[in-house]
């Protein structure tokens, strides 16, 4: 990895007071959770995976685009949760050194908010707690019927399909497809967008609409996009960067110590 671009972005997050992170599944693939449009990610997992011994799982009949969808939860929920708590949630999982990274700019209080696409917690783990999570978190449940609140540990336990003391169906709070992004969370992010003097992309194809629209909202100055393939934006930025975003932002901030939480 060529030294003058981590120089570069080193001097533009020193002079900068109001940064905003944009984040994607790049960010935690480095957690060891799977993106879902790489070769090895989960909108390429055999359709019929193999299976020594016993039958294959009730999801496997059907592509994993249509699995993550509202219709299929609510028609399906059975093999919704079979498929949604064997390849959508990752509780070992831990933070990185981007998130890291990320969590100590914000202890000198230089992040202005940290706008995600993931769903896994993990920014939270690592001391953030200007969290932007455009597609919800596993970490919330809800029940459909009196929205009493339930956490990871309450799906994770119960077999089958978790369901409420009052009978009512838990909902993990997921923006699944067909559904809209929260508008309060939307509403934040912009905001943030425009007060930032730097806006950090990171680990993101920016393919996904409409949260990869948001970044348009950014006037403010500088912007840097950390990616390990090319991108749309790559011309459009100040600097590009193709590499680990961990390691870049490691790099470029110096190892991140933040205690985790």
């Amino acid at each position: 990895m060529h030294t003058e671009p981590l120089k570069q972005l080193a001097r533009l997050i020193e002079q900068s007071n109001r940064i905003v992170f944009f984040g994607g599944a790049g960010v935690s693939t480095e957690s060891g959770i799977p993106d879902f449009r790489s070769a090895s990610g989960l909108y390429h997992l055999p359709r019929s995976p193999e299976q020594p011994a016993g039958p294959a799982p009730v999801w496997a009949a059907y592509p994993p685009e249509e699995i993550l969808s509202h219709h299929f939860f609510t028609e399906n929920p059975e093999a919704f949760f079979a498929f949604y708590r064997s390849h959508m949630v990752y509780a070992q999982a831990r933070p990185n050194q981007a998130h890291l990274c990320l969590a100590d700019l914000e202890k000198q209080d230089r992040i202005e908010a940290i706008i995600t696409q993931n769903i896994d917690g993990l920014h939270q783990d690592a001391g953030s707690r200007k969290v932007l999570e455009l597609h919800g978190s596993v970490r919330r449940n809800t029940c459909l019927r009196c929205r009493r609140p339930f956490s990871l540990a309450d799906i994770l336990d119960q077999p089958g399909v978790p369901h409420c003391p009052c009978g009512g169906l838990i909902k993990p709070d997921v923006v699944l497809y067909e559904e809209s992004l929260d508008e309060r969370v939307l509403a934040q992010s912009v905001q943030a967008l425009r007060h930032a003097d730097l806006l950090l992309i990171g680990g993101t194809s920016l393919r996904v609409y409409p949260a990869a629209g948001l970044v348009d909202y950014y006037t403010g100055g500088p912007s840097v996009l950390i990616n390990r393939s090319e991108t749309p934006l790559d011309g459009q930025v100040t600097l590009a960067i193709h590499g680990s975003i961990g390691e870049v932002l490691a790099a470029a901030c110096g190892p991140a110590t933040t205690q985790l939480v």
